[in-house]
């Protein structure tokens, strides 16, 4: 049995003013099965299905349903990454522009090198074809290219075997990259390719290329190229001396050491005609001849030094300190993980130029003040000799970036 109220506040409740009533029932009449009895369990779901027929949702394309259509037609999808176009798209009855991301790619071209034949496929999995590593192949190679409108075709650097079919690729107005082959195979890798075919390959060079989003490489001209190739050819013939004068000291047999004589007399005589080639290509070119002038400034760099470096680094003062080291191999490698903090070392780059700077910097120690005051800090804090060498290496080589940059900067103002 409930307990009536008392007759004052059952007539205070009828009093109340309709204003609250009024809220109570939109509140009331928001909530699912408004209106209804308030019941609960297997009642209250049957009554609550009833009180929504008759109510339209919106398709479901899961079951069936007809997704709605878009404010305008969707802009077509290639496959790549070359470039990034956004396009924005305001849905109705909203006021947030929701944007949608397209890329327009470029139709790469993959070319896997060989001594002999050169692999080529469309993109990742596209049209694949192989020609001949001659200059018929090639041109055959740049008609393919040119019937699936190929506008970049990259390439593996494969010990020389590229440099023709690059050139020639270049020549016929196609732009082309190489590729350095470790990433590439790495890559492949990290993708769950282990194996390895030239068409394969050749797939996986294009879509290395389209993932890096790798930007045309120009050939170098014909002076880089001879320049190139004549420092190569001294550094060959300096070795072999070298090696000759090493045998010469274990023999005592005259016959021996005469033939051994004769050909360390006539690998000095080559060593010379080369010295001299060079010295003249590096005078007959403008920007050579100042960084030759400003390279000489340095007390301890010499003309091979010199020669070395046009070379083989030839990007020498248009690169900043830190990817000039890099490129080099001078720049250490961080090896951290959570608390432990490896020892950074330095490997790839180019060894070539790496190998002269350790030699040049002992020698630019023993004039250069600000040099010896490095080494004589490093060797005080215990640093392992080889590190102290790395250390004037690359301070040696970012001076000699500074001074490029300087000297290329005063030519072009003088131009």
């Amino acid at each position: 049995m409930g307990s009536a109220l008392p007759l004052p506040l059952a007539r205070l409740r009828e009093t109340e003013g309709p204003a609250k009533r009024e809220g109570e029932g939109a509140a009331k009449a928001c909530a699912p099965g408004a209106g209804l009895p308030l019941v609960s369990g297997f009642w209250r779901r049957g009554m609550v299905r009833t009180s929504l027929r008759g109510v339209r949702w919106p398709a479901d394309p899961s079951r069936g349903g007809r997704r709605p259509q878009p404010l305008r037609p969707q802009p077509w999808v290639s496959n790549g990454t070359a470039a990034a176009v956004t396009r924005d798209r305001t849905v109705a009855g909203s006021p947030i522009a929701r944007t949608r991301q397209v890329t327009v790619t470029k139709i790469i071209c993959g070319v896997d090198v060989s001594s002999r034949t050169l692999d080529a496929r469309i993109g990742r999995d596209g049209a694949a074809s192989r020609f001949e590593r001659t200059a018929a192949g090639i041109e055959a190679l740049v008609a393919f290219c040119e019937a699936h409108r190929v506008e970049l075709v990259a390439m593996e650097a494969t010990g020389g075997y590229e440099k023709l079919p690059f050139a020639l690729v270049w020549a016929a107005g196609i732009p082309a990259v190489i590729l350095n082959p470790r990433a590439v195979r790495r890559f492949a890798e990290a993708m769950g390719f282990l194996e390895k075919t030239d068409r394969l390959d050749a797939g996986i060079i294009a879509w290395f290329a389209e993932v890096k989003r790798l930007v045309p490489q120009k050939p170098a001209s014909q002076t880089q190229e001879r320049l190139e190739a004549l420092v190569t050819r001294l550094h060959q013939l300096t070795r072999l001396r070298t090696t000759q004068s090493n045998q010469r000291r274990l023999l005592t047999e005259a016959a021996v050491l005469a033939s051994i004589d004769a050909v360390i007399a006539l690998v000095t005589r080559q060593i010379r005609s080369f010295e001299a080639q060079i010295a003249e290509l590096i005078a007959g070119d403008p920007l050579w001849r100042k960084l030759d002038e400003t390279f000489r400034s340095i007390k301890g760099v010499a003309a091979r030094t010199v020669a070395r470096l046009m070379a083989e680094l030839p990007e020498i003062g248009t690169l900043s300190n830190k990817a000039v080291a890099k490129l080099a191999g001078l720049a250490p490698i961080a090896r951290d993980s959570g608390r432990v903090s490896g020892k950074r070392p330095v490997r790839a780059g180019r060894s070539g130029v790496r190998a002269i700077l350790f030699v040049v910097a002992e020698i630019v120690r023993r004039h250069e003040p600000d040099f010896a005051d490095v080494h004589r800090r490093l060797s005080q804090a215990g640093k392992p000799r080889k590190l102290i060498r790395i250390a004037l290496a690359r301070k040696l080589l970012v001076r000699l970036n500074a001074k490029a940059r300087d000297a290329r900067n005063e030519l072009a103002h003088a131009t």
